[in-house]
């Protein structure tokens, strides 16, 4: 196998390999809209404290 060969798979299998991290973060990791709204946050343990 020469270099050549080898700089094209490990390049070839590092994009695929971002493109398959993007698609799980898209599709499967939701933790809230993140625009910092504060929709994701349970608010449910925190009593009201007006001093």
């Amino acid at each position: 196998m020469n270099i050549q060969l080898l700089i094209v798979v490990l390049l070839f299998a590092g994009a695929l390999f971002y493109v398959a991290r993007m698609a799980y973060k898209a599709l499967f990791v939701k933790k809230g809209c993140g625009s910092n709204c504060k929709c994701g946050v349970d608010f449910s343990s925190i009593g009201p404290d007006k001093k």
